[in-house]
């Protein structure tokens, strides 16, 4: 078991001890209402809370304890700081988990260019067959599957690992009723937490509310999964069908895939805007880095696989490919090790507290 109280979890253990006294932001979110039925908080309770918490930043300008009151109550930052070891500490494998915390923003440039610059050297040296057409007359198909499968694998394989690690050190038990199951669902997919508690929004670099960041994060959320789901129905179309890339533009995966992308760019780019002017107490600015990695890492897949479809009947098609496919995988590899493991995470709360508010509290005190 994760039982070890870091500076991180040992703060937000004593920031949640006042608020439990408290209890004037009770109604706001889950993460208050969760809190409630505990009396003292485990290092794995901490984990959890802190990933259900949506950093809306409502309970900030609500307390009556925030800095400059000697209490210093900052529930968001608290809470981020503990995200952020949750990242590291159920990455697997957990040196890869630290060194993207540290290094997030390099790793992903880095990363993409040395990908894409392999690829593009690979192309016109000859190394791919030539045969086929468009994409494939660069990379034939079982190239491109040979070298996407495996990472696609990884990305699922280490995001599983840590979120079987997180859900079984939760302490967990049975499984989830219909209900829970189809209410963590919906709070996932509306990011329902996102509304402050009360409809209007979040706090981003003061007090005023906003519901930008949540339709940001709308945009960011389908904006993948339309991509991903053309990239399955394409699947289908050459397996199934035989039909062969490329496809039209009117065709199901190049709309879902152009809708998606460009979900992919104004999504981030939003996020980032707010990210560069949010309050410091709204987070953890050391995490910036990580943070802004993945943003700008979904932007660039994003702009490079619209450039490419816009360049994909001319002689800059194979540079653009390259760089495309370098950006790809490069998000898949460090997938597992910030923003989007941290989606996972959360989800695994969202589902555990629909669970828990079915059952009777107890109110026992922890082990630790």
């Amino acid at each position: 078991m994760h039982t070890n109280h870091t500076p991180a979890v040992t703060e937000a253990a004593r920031v949640l001890q006042i608020c439990n006294a408290c209890r004037y932001c009770e109604g706001f979110c889950a993460t208050f209402q969760a809190m409630t039925r505990r009396l003292d908080f485990a290092a794995a309770d901490i984990h959890y809370l802190a990933n259900l918490c949506h950093n809306c930043g409502a309970c900030l300008h609500a307390c009556q304890y925030a800095p400059p009151h000697e209490f210093a109550v900052t529930v968001p930052q608290a809470m981020a700081r503990v995200r952020g070891e949750t990242y590291a500490d159920y990455a697997w494998p957990r040196a890869l988990g630290g060194l993207y915390r540290r290094q997030g923003v390099t790793l992903a440039l880095v990363l993409s260019a040395a990908l894409a610059l392999f690829l593009g050297l690979a192309a016109m040296l000859g190394t791919a067959s030539g045969r086929g057409e468009g994409f494939y007359a660069v990379f034939p198909h079982n190239t491109l599957v040979g070298m996407f499968a495996p990472i696609f694998l990884f990305a699922v394989l280490a995001l599983g690992m840590g979120v079987r690690r997180f859900w079984r050190e939760a302490a967990v038990t049975g499984m989830p009723s219909a209900p829970a199951a189809g209410e963590a669902a919906v709070n996932v997919l509306t990011l329902t937490y996102l509304d402050g508690g009360h409809g209007q929004g979040c706090n981003n670099s003061d007090d005023a509310f906003s519901l930008w960041r949540r339709r940001f994060h709308h945009c960011t959320f389908y904006g993948f999964a339309l991509c991903f789901a053309a990239t399955a129905i394409a699947t289908l179309y050459h397996y199934l069908l035989d039909m062969a890339a490329p496809y039209a533009l009117d065709s199901l995966p190049v709309i879902l895939g152009s809708l998606g992308g460009i979900g992919l760019l104004v999504g981030p780019a939003g996020l980032l805007w707010l990210n560069l002017r949010r309050h410091p107490l709204q987070g953890d600015t050391a995490q910036r880095p990580m943070d802004r990695a993945f943003i700008l890492l979904l932007m660039l897949v994003s702009a490079s696989g619209l450039a490419l479809l816009a360049g994909r009947d001319g002689g800059a098609m194979p540079v653009l490919l390259a760089l495309h496919l370098g950006c790809v995988m490069a998000l898949f590899l460090t997938l597992p090790y910030g923003k989007f493991a941290h989606g996972i995470f959360r989800s695994a709360s969202l589902l555990k507290w629909s669970m828990e508010k079915r059952r009777p509290s107890t109110l026992k005190l922890s082990d630790d």
